[in-house]
């Protein structure tokens, strides 16, 4: 059974930072993709960041460009979204998701379609 739990989400001061981590099971965790994906309350679902767990290439949407670092251990099977400036836009409960991963992975822009199996999600809230 694939399970993802989410942790290290919190109450941060704009400008701060936050560790996000995703541990996995349930899969051949190099065989999959892992992303972050947030909403925020009134909005609609978004794709933040997400990684090819078997070489580690990586997709940022332009709203935290810059503000992100992500990486996958294989050997914990867990994969860590570091947050740095946050700021009271970025609140928002953080889900991580996985999905076999495809081909077109490279050119996919972290679309939540695309991903088959979720997290409860984790909140993260940050104030001004």
């Amino acid at each position: 059974e694939v399970q993802l739990v989410e942790s290290g989400g919190g109450l941060v001061q704009a400008g701060g930072s936050l560790r996000l981590s995703c541990a996995a099971s349930g899969f051949t965790f190099d065989d999959y993709v892992i992303g972050w994906f947030r909403r925020a309350p009134g909005k609609e679902r978004e794709g933040v960041s997400c990684i090819r767990n078997s070489d580690g290439i990586t997709y940022h949407a332009d709203s935290v460009k810059g503000r992100v670092f992500l990486s996958s251990n294989t050997a914990e099977k867990t994969v860590y979204l570091e947050m740095y400036d946050l700021q009271p836009e970025d609140t928002a409960v953080y889900y991580c998701a996985a999905a076999r991963g495809w081909p077109g992975f490279v050119d996919s822009k972290c679309e939540a379609h695309d991903y088959h199996y979720w997290g409860q999600g984790t909140q993260v809230t940050v104030s001004s």
